[in-house]
């Protein structure tokens, strides 16, 4: 997508509400493409669930249902996008192999040759389910601080912090309402605000987007040299009869294992920092890392963080993009569930395509219209 701005006409003014990945992609590419854009964010950027995922890209796991244009899309922006900010820099991108495995107290150690050495617990092997060709993985809160840092400099993005409490449509536009009284006018508005998005009070009336917390830890192994770039999507079955818990490890090139899972749906709180894990579920994590790894297991890593995210999800599980139905110059781009920071490149720029051309052209939005839950 290229630098369309104009010098023959006014930009307009876009505002657009919400740090995390997919505000920041759509407002990178709607700089880009020619908009006067002010962010706001109420705390840091990418502070919530975009900074707390494990920021996984997969090019074909969404293929055979409405979202694999936009999977597709996105996984190839973030691949031209790491050349363009430098990710070998600024963040960490890489390909991955990727496989699946059972876990089990009743396992015994398995010398399958699709296993990387480290994965020398419990487990039974599955299957390799992407290879590097089309899988790969990102730092989330470092991209995304990136890429807004080179839509700060390079397109002037405007970034204010401030909690915003509504929005309103005018006669040439809309208003943004912010904590203590103040407002940010615009041509139009993309609220891309995850969970929060629906407790504003105008969009919460035409659809929801509700909270999964997603548990995870950050561990950082003695022989971190000994983890090899594979993500390994596990199921853990308890000795009790008690439900199977899914489980992914992904190691990261800063020496780290980013291990995540134990999704529970929680009540939306007032904001972002009021987000905290479940105690039970970051224990059974860790438990379940050193029965898959010995270089996981408690006397052989460190706990470098421990943490939950609430992943933004709507009703049928598909993403929110379009104009709000009965707001004009109301966009919301939301809702983006598990696969959020693979679908943010191509949400940024179907939602500046959509805000200043009228259409979107790089995926069909059709099936992600708000509209869809309008009776």
């Amino acid at each position: 997508m290229g630098d369309d701005r104009s010098q023959d006409q006014p930009p307009k003014r876009v505002v657009v509400c919400g740090g995390g990945i997919i505000g920041v992609c759509t407002a990178y590419f709607l700089a880009k493409k020619g908009a006067a854009v002010t962010l706001i964010e109420r705390s840091s950027i990418a502070g919530a669930a975009s900074g707390k995922a494990p920021a996984f890209l997969a090019l074909h796991m969404c293929d055979g249902g409405p979202l694999s244009s936009l999977a597709r899309a996105s996984f190839d922006l973030h691949s031209s996008l790491a050349k363009e900010l430098d990710a070998s820099r600024s963040y960490s991108f890489r390909p991955l192999t990727t496989l699946t495995i059972s876990v089990g107290e009743s396992e015994l150690p398995s010398k399958s040759p699709i296993l990387p050495h480290w994965v020398d617990g419990r487990v039974k092997p599955g299957e390799i389910i992407g290879t590097a060709e089309t899988t790969a993985q990102t730092h989330p809160q470092l991209f995304t601080r990136a890429l807004l840092a080179k839509a700060v400099t390079e397109y002037g993005v405007e970034v204010v912090t401030a909690k915003v409490e509504g929005v309103e449509e005018v006669e040439k536009g809309v208003v943004v309402k912010v904590a203590g009284g103040g407002v940010i006018g615009g041509d139009a508005v993309v609220l891309a605000l995850g969970p929060w998005t629906s407790k504003l009070l105008g969009p919460s009336s035409k659809f929801k987007v509700h909270g999964k917390k997603v548990h995870n830890v950050v561990l950082e192994p003695k022989d971190a040299d000994a983890i090899t770039p594979h993500a390994i999507f596990g199921t853990y079955y308890p000795a009790q009869n008690m439900g199977p818990l899914e489980t992914n490890f992904y190691p990261r090139p800063t020496r780290e294992v980013f291990v995540c899972g134990a999704l529970v749906e929680a009540e939306i709180p007032e904001g972002p920092e009021l987000v905290s894990p479940d105690p039970e579920s970051i224990e059974k994590l860790k438990r379940v890392a050193g029965i898959v790894s010995s270089y996981l297991a408690k006397d052989n890593m460190s706990v470098k963080s421990e943490d939950v995210g609430l992943m933004p999800c709507s009703d049928d599980e598909l993403p929110i993009m379009g104009e709000i139905p009965g707001m004009k110059r109301c966009y919301v781009s939301s809702g983006h569930g598990y696969w959020g920071i693979l679908f943010g490149p191509a949400s940024g720029v179907a939602m500046a395509e959509l805000v200043l051309d009228g259409h979107a052209s790089v995926v069909d939005l059709d099936c992600f219209s708000p509209a869809r839950f309008i009776k």
